[in-house]
């Protein structure tokens, strides 16, 4: 009880202190305060935290030199606020990071480029320069050494390493060797593959600085960690005496208790110490309990050193292990160990971390917890060994003295399922110092213990793809591989016709097949209809080990898979032997090559293209055999066939075929396919009719019942789309005139043309416009009325396939259109000129050309102008008739830049009558 009272005593005597020298200094900042003994801090952190509370509200404050109560140690401290071990390290990943996007871009070892080179303008022209950049230029792409040196024709390597392209080029411009040559250089983003991309283990562990390196203060404390002086503890009262009190470790490691007295912690791991407070606590304070926790804990300052990023001194949180200190000091350089590294603490190695065993194992019982003054050592790389190819993980490994093939592959994770352990290559650094290659058998013992040295490089390849059963491909609802048995026929893999889809092909199904040694590829081909007919017969051929069975669609487009087959025959073809490949073309519905099988006939390649369409002549056909004669000239002979002797087995047609042999079977002569024509409007019984061979006109209105009371037999509107396509190219012909005019106008507009050449600009951008979204009708002029008078006459039109005929209603009009005050349509009135409706419609405006103008007469035929004085004196009495369009053109003389503009006019105008035409019907 004595000495909880003194203690007090003492705090309120350094509370008066506090308070006099903010009385005796009021205008001074905090932290320039004279600074508190030792003492004198230690009594203020032994008061209660209400008391604390209470001191340092009557201060004005609520905090002690910018420290929270529970911080009270740096009390007047007013140094600048350090920058942290983990700032430290963030700032120079970052720049770590931002070399190597900067290096990315860079040139180096082994890196691949393209040099354009060209002759140097200015330069003397002399072959040799024109024969050095056509040498260099055959041979791109370039691969440079490890060094990053390029070596060119002729020439000792050069240094780019480091360079960027631009910085590669002027090196290669400015190389007097290379004078009269101007370079290009472009870095090709090549990936590495295979060993070549092989990495170090491990080291991708530091690339990435984690959230936080360094031990967490707010982790529980184990029970056996050493206290030193810097740590705090919280000790806590409770019972008859109650209180929260924040104490540290002085520098003499010695802890103050209240009421208790000093203590002697440093050295004491933490379970001692809360033993020997609760022995103090029960033996001095009846009736008192505490609790006692972790508060800050001290920093220790660690040396790293070695093969690191950025060896140094540390201060980290004495929590920290090895592995959190080699984070801060930038993690192991691609030079060091990481599987040697080791903890040094007063001269001697105390422990040795093998990195290998965190990152493959999880283990961390070599991650010792550091002391002050601790130095962690890494030592260089030792003998190392890459495994690539069909591993888990492949990577450059550092192995121990010792280790074997069985080690370096427990390291890579094991074989992959498609390893293939029977072929794997060691390449080796031989005594001789050059790489030689040693195989191995991954199934043997004796080779899996075979022991590695530096600089080893083992490759495991892929097993095989080729399938050792039988694949079915193509038209089939059950593709994929299935197993192969002896003596297993085609309907065996089949199993029944249901596996065709709709329209395979189930008359020819190919099977390429592989002969081994040699791999030749021979093709055999099967009726599946025949074979399941007959099964076991020679109709269901028997299959092999490896073949692969396609069907095909009854389309005429056989599909990529067999074209790969005749690449095959093709490219094993060799010592002037015949490609075995034979074609058909014609009247069959998948006409092209195929390959010829052996004992392969005429009736077979009919089958192979798909058999006979529905137009082919069937009685004789061609085939065309060609034949090299005592090896010196080749021979063509036709053959006349006749196909249905073939089709019918006849040993005398169904000849066998040789390479090269082509098969051509005719169409049957006047075979046409069924050709229509539409007749819509004033007929009996409207509709599409079939036509034959050289029908007109008046028979297929016949057919349709003749016309109607109400036909208007002049205005009929016939269409053929033969027509069309010809008013569609001569409409897009002149639109490409029409636009290089109207490009060469824009640059006279540009040039000063004046306003003149500015508005013939715009009017030509609208004609152009319209000429563009004019739809062609292919209107053939006829005249309906003598065609049915005069059946198979000149005017009787014979028929073509798709021709639409539109008899429209008797029309009681005359149509004005183009440059008049306002075009429209006049109710017909015998008499009246053209002049007359021209009138009726307001006359011409001023851009008419009254010359031109021209009447349009109901079946689509031109009454136009005349250059004769004769015409232009009965010009204006031009007799018009129900159904006619009178059109007053564009006077294109207004603008005679563009000379097209009478054409283009003429064709919009008469496209506008034909449709005005087509949607009055």
């Amino acid at each position: 009880m004595g000495i909880f009272r003194a203690g007090r005593a003492l705090a309120l005597q350094f509370a008066s202190y506090l308070i006099a020298i903010t009385a005796a200094f009021p205008l001074v900042a905090w932290a320039q305060m004279p600074t508190p003994t030792p003492e004198q801090i230690e009594m203020f952190r032994s008061l209660p935290p209400d008391q604390q509370q209470q001191l340092l509200e009557a201060l004005g404050r609520g905090q002690l030199g910018g420290l929270s109560i529970s911080n009270v140690s740096g009390l007047g401290d007013a140094s600048p606020p350090q920058e942290t071990a983990e700032s430290i390290t963030r700032r120079r990943q970052q720049a770590r990071q931002d070399e190597q996007k900067k290096g990315a871009e860079r040139i180096a070892g082994g890196a691949m480029l393209i040099l354009d080179v060209e002759l140097q303008l200015g330069a003397p022209t002399n072959g040799l320069a024109a024969e050095r950049r056509d040498r260099i230029r055959a041979g791109n792409p370039y691969r440079l050494d490890n060094e990053g040196r390029l070596s060119l024709p002729s020439m000792p390597p050069i240094n780019l390493s480091g360079l960027t392209s631009s910085q590669a080029a002027q090196r290669l411009n400015y190389d007097p060797r290379l004078a009269g040559l101007r370079f290009t250089v472009t870095l090709l983003p090549v990936e590495p593959v295979g060993t070549e991309a092989l990495q170090p283990f491990g080291y991708d562990l530091f690339d990435e600085v984690p959230s936080a390196f360094a031990a967490d203060a707010n982790l529980p404390v184990p029970t056996d960690y050493r206290l030193g002086p810097g740590d705090s503890i919280i000790v806590e009262f409770f019972g008859n005496r109650t209180g929260r009190y924040y104490l540290s470790v002085d520098r003499n490691g010695t802890l103050t208790l209240p009421q208790l007295g000093p203590l002697q912690a440093a050295g004491l791991t933490f379970d001692q110490l809360r033993r020997d407070i609760d022995q103090r606590v029960s033996e001095q304070l009846v009736g008192a309990r505490a609790t006692v926790t972790m508060g800050e804990l001290r920093s220790i300052r660690i040396f790293v050193v070695g093969d690191v990023m950025w060896p140094g001194s540390y201060t980290v949180s004495s929590l920290s292990t090895i592995t959190n200190t080699l984070f801060a000091s930038g993690g192991i350089s691609k030079i060091g160990s990481l599987r040697n590294v080791e903890l040094k603490r007063a001269g001697k190695t105390v422990a040795k971390l093998d990195l290998y065993d965190l990152l493959l194992k999880g283990d961390t019982s070599q991650d010792l917890q550091l002391e002050s003054g601790d130095a962690i050592f890494v030592a260089p790389i030792g003998s190392t060994a890459g495994i690539g190819g069909q591993v888990r993980r492949p990577a450059i490994y550092e192995f121990h003295e010792g280790a074997t093939v069985e080690d370096l592959l427990a390291l890579s994770g094991g074989l992959k399922p498609e390893a293939d352990p029977r072929r794997v290559s060691l390449e080796r650094i031989g005594p001789d110092r050059e790489r030689v290659v040693i195989e191995l058998d991954l199934s043997d013992p004796a080779d899996r213990a075979q022991r590695l040295a530096a600089g080893d490089l083992i490759t495991v390849p892929m097993i095989f793809e080729d399938v050792r059963g039988i694949t079915l491909e193509g038209h089939v609802h059950r593709a994929g591989n299935y197993a192969w048995r002896e003596g297993m026929r085609l309907t065996d893999l089949l199993g029944t016709p249901q596996v065709f889809k709709l329209n395979a092909d189930q008359r020819y199904v190919l099977i390429r097949r592989e002969s081994l040694p040699d791999r030749r590829v021979h093709v055999v081909s099967a009726d599946a209809v025949r074979a399941f007919e007959r099964p076991g017969t020679s109709d269901d051929p028997l299959l092999m080990s490896g073949d692969r069975v396609i069907v095909f669609n009854r389309s005429s487009d056989r599909g990529p898979a067999l074209t790969q087959i005749l690449d095959e025959l093709r490219m094993q073809t060799r010592d002037n032997d015949p490609t075995p490949i034979v074609s058909v073309s014609g009247r069959v519905r998948a006409p092209g090559e195929y390959p010829l099988e052996p004992g392969m006939t005429v009736g077979d390649l009919i089958r192979a293209g798909g058999g006979l369409d529905d137009a082919a002549y069937a009685a004789t056909a061609e085939l065309t055999r060609y034949a090299v004669v005592d090896e010196q000239v080749r021979k063509t002979d036709v053959i006349d066939l006749e196909l249905a002797a073939a089709a019918a087995g006849d040993q005398g047609a169904n000849i066998p075929l040789q390479p090269y042999d082509v098969l051509v079977v005719r169409e049957t002569p006047d075979w046409r396919g069924q050709e229509a024509i539409t007749i819509t409007g004033e007929v009996r019984f409207p509709g599409t009719y079939p036509i034959r061979k050289g029908e007109t006109l008046s028979s297929v209105i016949a057919r349709a019942g003749g016309l109607t009371d109400a036909a208007f037999p002049k205005g009929s509107v016939f269409l053929r789309e033969e027509l069309k396509e010809q008013e569609r190219q001569q409409v897009e012909s002149l639109v490409n005139r029409l636009q290089a005019d109207l490009a060469a106008l824009a640059l006279q507009s540009a040039q000063g043309g004046g306003s003149s050449a500015a508005g013939t600009l715009q009017a030509g951008q609208s004609l152009l416009a319209q000429l563009q979204s004019v739809e062609p009708t292919g209107r053939l002029v006829i005249n309906l009325p003598k065609a049915l008078a005069n059946a198979g006459g000149e005017d009787d039109v014979e028929l073509r396939g798709g021709d639409k005929l539109m008899i429209p209603r008797m029309k009681q009009y005359v149509t004005v259109i183009g440059e008049v005050q306002n075009p429209t349509a006049h109710v017909f009135k015998s008499g009246l000129s053209r002049d007359d409706y021209i009138s009726l419609s307001g006359g011409t405006t001023q851009r008419a050309d009254e010359k031109r103008t021209y009447v349009v007469r109901a079946d689509g035929s031109v009454v136009a102008a005349s250059n004769s004085p004769y015409w232009f004196r009965r010009g204006t009495n031009v007799e018009l008739e129900p159904g006619d369009t009178v059109v007053v053109p564009l006077d294109a003389e207004r603008m005679r830049p563009l000379a097209l503009w009478t054409s283009v006019t003429t064709i919009i105008y008469n496209l506008a009558v034909t449709l005005a035409a087509i949607s009055s019907i």
